[in-house]
């Protein structure tokens, strides 16, 4: 404790002013002073100067901070690239971290018909009133026919649950708390690679969790048997998550084939898919297509989870707009799901967004937006093939050595797992200033037709002179 005592005239008492350049204190922080009054001459102690009629001696608390055991937590691996990119002055500098889409000239997008959506929405008037626990209804239709068909008979029979949650992310987040409160043991198999954010997801939610073997750095592809025979060897009941469509971070999806047979192993085992779909429509530039893997399982009669995220296809990032549906096996079960679902979401946000619902429920309720859309998709999708196919061009016309670079043109979405290890990653950044994740996946929707040969030089360069 730290005592200072001053003194002035014995004048009736007035409020000390205090100045404290050393402590840079507001009064608040001077909760449980003891302030006595004492006769004598004013001094200054260590640079705390008070002006009064009276002396004041008080009592500084000096404990240490509650949350002085809390460490820095490291920058996210991901959204720090961009941070990385931003400090970096260089001219030639590439963004290829973070998975947003850009246009050629590298500028963030906003489609014309989400533009269109929203003055729609002003036109109308609408409130900002809370929306239910589950959503806003007309999106929650909207995306259950979107992912599934509208003719489905799973949607017709009333078997699928549908919540709005906070896009993809926090869609996967709800269907992890729900499967730790309601399957609390089982595991969850994540592939290996996968997106950055999956593990940290289902630790928080304490779902314990393994991996199976997705990709064979041999062949830059799947690997396809070990992926098969991992969930084979996993528990019966397990959680099985699948990426829908443009694999994260490979790139590299099953054909149809080895779906259903992914889907026969599951069914065999008694597990349930979870699928994540991040991509419908921005992978092929068809809705339909992109979603094939999810409607073969739900075919099947299967029950399956399915998280969604519009942060692509409509470029609606910040809006945090999303669904986690559940499949099951009859109305009533779908009920006492989509129930529970609520009941887990209202602790955690109590109920989602509004304005990024409208935006959806606005494009694919109107058949005109929905076809303008779908021309956008189809541009975006359009000019990641075309950027994909010119890097590849470049780096096999400047690689003399035979190797196979067809990799590039045989991943899909907006990644490409360029094979580099670490420290060729890092030689991509600190040499030839183009920001990445340490895996070696570059998002080519940050890239532009200009640059790619650029890109090229880099990747060739780190590929045969960093080991």
């Amino acid at each position: 404790m730290a005592t200072f005592t001053a003194a002035a005239s014995a004048k009736p008492m007035a409020m000390p002013v205090i100045e404290n350049s050393q402590m840079n204190m507001s009064l608040k922080k001077f909760d449980g002073m003891r302030v006595t009054p004492s006769f004598g001459k004013k001094k200054e102690f260590s640079g705390l100067k008070l002006k009064s009629s009276h002396s004041v001696k008080m009592t500084l608390a000096t404990d240490v901070s509650r949350f002085e055991g809390v460490a820095m937590a490291p920058p996210d691996p991901i959204l720090g690239v961009s941070e990385a990119f931003k400090a970096d002055t260089n001219a030639l500098k590439l963004n290829l971290g973070v998975g947003a889409y850009r246009t050629e000239d590298l500028q963030p997008y906003v489609l014309n018909v989400v533009k269109k959506a929203e003055n729609l929405m002003l036109q109308k008037g609408e409130n900002k009133e809370y929306l239910p626990i589950e959503g806003l209804a007309a999106f929650n239709k909207a995306t259950a026919e979107l992912l599934l068909g509208a003719d489905n008979v799973a949607i017709k029979q009333g078997r699928v649950a549908t919540v709005q949650g906070l896009s993809g992310t926090g869609s996967l987040r709800l269907a992890a708390a729900f499967i730790q409160r309601y399957f609390p043991g089982e595991k969850v198999l994540i592939s290996s690679p996968t997106w950055g954010n999956h593990k940290n997801i289902f630790n928080d939610a304490g779902v314990p969790w393994s991996e199976y073997r997705y990709y064979d750095p041999k062949t830059v592809g799947l690997d396809f048997e070990g992926m098969i025979a991992d969930i084979k060897a996993a528990p019966d009941g397990s959680f099985i998550l699948l990426h829908g469509c443009a694999h994260n971070p490979t790139g590299i999806d099953p054909t149809l084939e080895q779906w259903a047979k992914i889907a026969d192993v599951i069914q065999e085992k008694k597990q349930t898919a979870f699928f994540d779909v991040a991509y419908q429509g921005f992978a092929s530039g068809s809705l339909d297509e992109d979603a094939a893997s999810v409607r073969l399982f739900v075919d099947r009669g299967m029950e399956i989870f399915v998280a969604q995220s519009y942060s692509k296809n409509l470029g609606l990032y910040s809006e945090r707009i999303g669904a986690i549906n559940a499949v099951c096996a009859s109305p009533d079960t779908a009920n006492r799901v989509k129930s529970q679902l609520k009941r887990l979401a209202r602790p955690m946000y109590s109920n989602p967004p509004v304005h990024g619902a409208r935006i959806v429920a606005n494009v694919v309720g109107d058949p005109v937006m929905f076809n303008e859309w779908n021309a956008e998709m189809e541009l975006m999708a359009g000019r990641i093939k075309g950027v994909r196919q010119r890097l590849y061009d470049n780096i096999s016309a400047k690689d003399k050595s035979g190797k196979d670079w067809s990799f590039i043109l045989k991943q899909i979405g907006m990644f490409s797992f360029t094979g580099l290890n670490k420290a060729q990653s890092d030689n991509m950044t600190n040499k030839w200033h183009v920001y990445m994740t340490k895996d070696g996946r570059i998002s080519l929707a940050g890239l532009s037709l200009a640059k790619c040969e650029y890109l090229a030089d880099a990747i060739v360069d780190s590929y045969y002179n960093v080991s």
